[in-house]
């Protein structure tokens, strides 16, 4: 199933400069935080979240307040980015997203960066009904805010920016207004992961997106799920025929792909419940949802770790296809 691999040595430095102050005492997943996380922004007075809502503006205060509460700094002066885009629907409207960045410093003297996104915006209201977007994509924001809390335990090798952004159900536009005018350069970019659904799944399956662009980050994909309390099993990312079988630009970290920034994209699997008004908290498989939350956070840790290899895997990568 997979294309031909290069093999890529995954030889990990890791001589990091000490950290000026000592890591707290990392006290694991708060798995009660994840689940209220995901609880309070898929609930019904955040209205569906949807783009240019007082739901969303709530859901946005928020997470804010979350990124307050755990000491971690803004991109910029706020935490706000706001950005204009001219809507797929409703007569090509211009519309305003507001994209929420955040930065945890990496404890190494390092220009390299990982991008953690996850989409924080949904269907809004239909007929008067809540689209409630438990799992897409409160999930994917409840698993981000996790990463953010574990790397201010253990202080990441480099740094870290959080992207919760917006927009993502109009066409990726957070993503792409992010990628248009980035906070850092974006050849410090080195990795994206991207979360998006994370909440849903009877199989335990949590699909791992993006190795078949970039074949050497399989190696962090395998060492991560042979710790992994569910199945992640690699795919959905290779051209096909097929309707809904490539996510490769179905999510936000298309935008980093297209322009050549190595990407994995954690999710699960089409449901029932995805984009109907079903997609609640009530209706998430909980347990299979604190799992598949703490293999990202490792896989945050792991990658970012390895971040000098992945960007040199990446730049092998497009010297080979020139």
């Amino acid at each position: 199933m997979r294309s031909i691999i290069l093999s890529f040595v995954l030889a990990t430095s890791l001589g990091a400069t000490a950290c000026a102050t000592m890591p707290r005492p990392d006290p694991g997943l708060d798995e009660a935080q994840v689940l209220e996380d995901l609880r309070v922004l898929a609930a019904d007075d955040m209205e569906g979240r949807e783009t240019g809502t007082e739901g969303n503006a709530r859901a946005r205060a928020y997470i804010i307040e979350r990124l307050e509460a755990l000491n971690i700094e803004p991109v910029g002066e706020s935490y706000e980015h706001s950005f204009t885009f001219t809507s797929r629907g409703d007569g090509g409207a211009e519309m305003t997203g507001v994209n929420i960045l955040a930065r945890i410093p990496g404890t190494m003297r390092s220009e390299r960066t990982m991008v953690v996104t996850a989409h924080y915006d949904h269907e809004g209201m239909r007929g008067g009904q809540v689209w409630n977007g438990a799992d897409d994509n409160a999930s994917g924001v409840a698993g981000a805010l996790a990463i953010a809390e574990a790397f201010t335990h253990n202080p990441p090798d480099h740094d870290v920016i959080i992207a919760i952004v917006d927009a993502e159900e109009k066409g990726l536009q957070g993503a792409r207004a992010f990628v248009a005018n980035p906070p850092v350069p974006l050849e410090n970019i080195a990795f994206n992961l991207n979360l998006d659904m994370l909440a849903m799944s009877e199989e335990r399956l949590l699909w791992v997106v993006g190795t078949y662009h970039y074949p050497a980050l399989i190696p962090i994909v395998e060492d991560v799920a042979s710790r992994a309390s569910v199945s992640m099993p690699m795919g959905y990312d290779e051209p096909t025929s097929v309707p809904g079988g490539d996510w490769t630009n179905l999510t936000d970290s298309g935008a980093f792909h297209a322009v050549g920034i190595p990407f994995i994209y954690l999710g699960v699997d089409f449901h029932p419940h995805y984009h109907q008004p079903t997609d609640t908290y009530e209706n998430m498989t909980l347990d299979f949802y604190v799992d598949a939350v703490r293999a990202s956070v490792d896989f945050a840790r792991t990658a970012v770790v390895r971040l000098p290899v992945i960007a040199d895997a990446a730049s092998r990568q497009v010297k080979h296809r020139h």
